[in-house]
């Protein structure tokens, strides 16, 4: 792959016309894009590339839904024009061979964002594997738009000696098709004759037609033969690009990027918010609106009247985020700070820091509150309690906490078994829902998102259906709380 980078924006060079560069909205990216990329372009296409693997990965895992259902489709669609990729939703929406400049764009973009992403995601087995999946969902959804023609095209484009079966020979069959495949409407749909081992999951599922060694499969299950074409082809790059990272690196502004882009949150910053919360409502506020993650260093403020350095930076822009300003900030550390040292200490040690998150001090930067991804990946050492509970805390003292709160011990089972298997964000989501009495399966990847869809719900902005039985959460007053036993 040979990307140019430059810092100031230059018109983009392409070998050869458009169209010829990109015929077809379905790739199997085995052609590396050489053009003239600006640095703000690659970092762009690579925040949205990532925001859309993650709104396939949200749907499966976060929502439940069945993959490549009609339900998990829209959901993925309009999870993108929400976020304004409105030109990967056209991509996923139905498939194209056509040549307008709109087609023409969306299409370059897919193709040099695929490619960027191999460098990000080609470091380690568990990236490659993530990689991998997400991308083959995204190829099996966007095959399964096609039609007959764009299908014939597309093998064309890509030398694939694959022919449908002669109407003849459809209908003389026609009967065990019907039974076999799992699909209503099938007159008008195209079959295929390949050999049986070529799609071995249809096999095992008993979704095809099977007759002398060959399976006989309509143009929407093709795609099984695809994607394990297109995993070996995508696994073999990702080892090739791996080999040439150390060349990659060698341009220092990619480092950073490339490095952290698996880490990087594409979503709302909640660097520049509109909202005012008055300080005086925070111990309410925390009890149903702050994610575990700020209602343990809120309960630990109020109780020990400190917190270390990553704790004060974590919850004290998460503060800023949800509208408390910088002046109702320095009061509320001051006051807190002081029942433990005098006021001459707290401004000298404290009161910058503060002011610094606000970017009154320093490089005088707007900084942005922390997103779940960067704080599941913060390190704590002994005596910290801050970063996620759910990976950073020990199991027993987060069930023992969670039980406090007044939870039922079903929920809290729950809870436990999916942050035990790793699902940090999808047991941040189940605890708003049991939190709130209710079962949306928000995909929580923010915890100033987390306020803020709580808040919605609070003054009726959200309409949602409670559930039946509702769920004992018990209000506690914070000083009879023991956070350090929630501390690992």
């Amino acid at each position: 792959m040979d990307f140019n980078i430059k810092r100031k924006s230059t018109k983009i060079v392409v070998t050869g016309s458009m169209v010829e560069s990109y015929p077809h909205d379905l790739q199997m990216y085995k052609i590396p894009p050489i053009e003239h990329v600006t640095l703000q372009e690659f970092e762009t296409l690579a925040l949205e590339r990532v925001t859309l693997l993650r709104s396939l990965a949200t749907a499966t895992t976060l929502k439940g839904l069945r993959a490549f259902s009609e339900e998990w489709k829209e959901y993925i669609l309009s999870d993108l024009r929400n976020q304004g990729l409105k030109y990967y939703a056209r991509l996923c929406e139905i498939t194209r061979c056509g040549t307008t400049d709109a087609d023409l764009q969306a299409r370059r973009k897919d193709h040099i964002a695929h490619f960027i992403l191999r460098l990000a995601y080609c470091r380690n087995e568990e990236l490659r594997r993530w990689f991998i999946a997400r991308e083959l969902e995204l190829f099996k959804m966007r095959f399964m738009t096609m039609s007959g023609e764009a299908i014939d095209v597309f093998f064309n484009l890509n030398n694939l000696s694959y022919t449908n079966i002669s109407d003849e020979d459809k209908t003389s069959i026609i009967t065990y098709l019907r039974e076999s495949t799992p699909y209503q409407n099938i007159d008008n749909m195209k079959f295929y004759k390949v050999k049986f081992f070529d799609v071995l999951d249809l096999v095992k599922s008993r979704k095809v037609f099977l007759k002398d060694g060959f399976a006989y499969i309509p143009h929407k299950d093709f795609v099984s033969v695809l994607s394990a074409q297109f995993r070996k082809h995508l696994r073999q790059s990702l080892a090739v690009a791996c080999q040439h990272l150390g060349e990659v690196e060698q341009d220092e502004r990619l480092v950073c990027l490339l490095k952290g882009l698996h880490q990087s949150y594409s979503g709302n910053d909640y660097s520049n918010t509109k909202a005012m919360v008055p300080i005086e409502s925070l111990d309410s506020l925390s009890i149903k609106s702050f994610p575990l993650c700020m209602r343990q260093l809120h309960e630990q403020l109020r109780l020990s009247h400190h917190l270390k350095h990553g704790g004060r930076l974590q919850y004290g822009l998460f503060l800023k985020g949800i509208g408390v300003t910088l002046e109702d900030s320095l009061r509320f550390w001051r006051e807190e700070f002081t029942k433990i040292m005098d006021l001459e200490k707290f401004e000298k040690q404290y009161s910058y820091n503060v002011r610094y998150n606000y970017g009154k001090e320093g490089s005088k930067r707007n900084y942005s509150p922390f997103s779940c991804l960067r704080i599941i990946n913060e390190t704590v050492g002994p005596g910290d309690c801050h970063g996620c509970p759910y990976r950073h805390c020990d199991v027993n003292n987060l069930k023992n906490r969670l039980s406090g709160y007044g939870i039922d011990q079903q929920a809290v089972h729950e809870i436990i078994d999916i942050t035990k298997k790793g699902h940090f964000q999808v047991a941040c989501s189940k605890y708003f829902d049991i939190i709130h009495n209710l079962d949306i399966g928000l995909g929580i990847n923010h915890p100033n998102q987390y306020f803020e869809e709580s808040q919605k719900l609070s003054k009726g902005e959200i309409k949602v259906d409670v559930k039946r039985e509702k769920v004992n959460v018990k209000i506690e007053n914070v000083e009879d709380l023991e956070i350090d036993d929630f501390i690992e």
